[in-house]
Parts: C-alpha cells; structure tokens; sequence
C-alpha cells in the first residue's frame, strides 16, 4: 500500500492506495494532521511507503512519524518526472503542478493534456503527446476572487460560493456570484477553446477542490477528478520506483 500527502495551500490531502486502487482519503488542516496521520498508520499498519507533495512548510513532528512509521519519499526538484519541462523558468515550476502533469503522462499516455486545478489558485498546465510540457497559466481561485472584492473596496460584502440565479445579477449579491462564477467559467472556456483551436484533439483534465461545483457547466468532455493530484502522486512514486 501507498499512502501519498498533498499539502496544499488550503488543505492537506491524505489518501491510501492499493496499487491504482484508491481505498481511503481524509482531508486535514495543519493543525490536525499529525493526529489523523497516526489514525491513518492505525487503520492501515501495511501502509509503508509514503510520498509527500508539499508547497507549504511541513512540522517536524509529522516528517518524524512519517519516516517512523514508513519508507517516505519527498517529491522534490530532484525527483524523476515522465515529461519534457520546456518552461522557460524550469525550476520555478511548482512541485503540485509537476505531480499534475506527470499524472496526466502516465494516466493519458501519447495524448495532449490540459490540466485545470481549480483551487486556492486556477493553474492550467499543457503537455503534449511528447510529453513536452509546454506551460499554461495562473489565475485566482473563486475563494481568492470573493475575498478580494471585499478587500478591495469599500462597500462590497465579503460572500461565500453561491450558484448565481441567471447570468444578469438583480442584486449586489447576486451580480458579485454571477461576476465571480459566471466569470471564472467563461475564463475556463475560454482557455480550453484557445488550445483547441491549435491542438484538435485534447484530453482536458478538471481537478482541485472546486471541481464538482465547476464540472456540471461546461459543455465540452472533460475528465472531472477531485482526487486526480493523489492519483497522480501514486503513479508518480510508481515511476520512480521502477
């Protein structure tokens, strides 16, 4: 069994496979992590590899039980990835985005592959039948966009995510949800049509926290896969394994 860690910017994935089977997942903040990692080695003694994604810093104490309880391996600059990196700036690729794309390789082999984790941040990340990766784009996440109208002005509220009534906002409410909603989706669509337009054939991969909230309104097929960032994690460790 493989038990692989995405520490994100907001949360912490945990998730437990066996082979390409995924068979528990548990979501943690920093300050619950260390006890539900014990109950994870608890319920899953035959977990003993680990492999850890982090773009945040992680406590001492749950690097210690991790390498007490598990053979741990670090992704990290060093690690062995299944692709090209063509970006101009190479190592100021995100290790997240990296574990994304060598999924995208390992799991659609031979195809291109627009990769969109909608998270904290929305990252598009391309690579193509190659396996060059080729770049893609950051944009703000819907969270970040709600909590920076309120920030930055004077009289708009501060909302959670809200499906908007229509795309015509009949109230500041309603205009900041079809604003940041409607917004975002466009933006997505907007993307996907551009690299359509110079790759016919693409397989387009939605993942991150607001996945299920996005997936249902786009028209076009795509791969909706909250957990496709632990999957890849499993295949990258995998690959390096081998």
């Amino acid at each position: 069994m493989i038990l692989t860690i995405d520490v994100g910017n907001t949360n912490i994935k945990a998730a437990v496979f066996e082979q390409d089977t995924l068979i528990y997942k548990e979501i943690f903040s920093t300050d619950t992590l260390f006890i539900g990692l014990k109950n994870i080695f608890k319920k899953h003694p035959n977990s003993l590899e680990t492999i850890v994604s982090s773009v945040a810093n992680i406590p001492d104490e749950v690097i210690l039980l991790l390498k007490k309880h598990s053979n741990l391996f670090y992704v990290s600059l060093e690690s062995k990835f299944p692709f090209k990196n063509n970006y101009a700036t190479p190592n100021t690729l995100g290790l997240d985005r990296k574990v994304l794309v060598s999924g995208a390789v390992l799991r659609y082999p031979n195809q291109n592959c627009l990769i969109i984790d909608a998270g904290t941040c929305i990252t598009y990340d391309f690579v193509d039948m190659h396996k060059n990766y080729l770049g893609g784009a950051i944009s703000s996440g819907i969270s970040m966009r709600y909590q920076a109208l309120n920030y930055f002005t004077a009289n708009l509220p501060k909302l959670q995510t809200e499906e908007p009534n229509s795309f015509i906002g009949n109230s500041t409410n309603q205009s900041i949800h079809s604003g940041i909603v409607n917004g975002l989706v466009y933006e997505i669509e907007g993307f996907i049509n551009a690299y359509l337009t110079q790759y016919k054939y693409l397989t387009i991969i939605l993942t991150g926290g607001d996945t299920l909230f996005l997936a249902k309104r786009f028209k076009k097929p795509i791969f909706a896969n909250s957990n496709f960032l632990l999957e890849s994690l499993n295949l990258l460790y995998q690959y390096n394994k081998k």
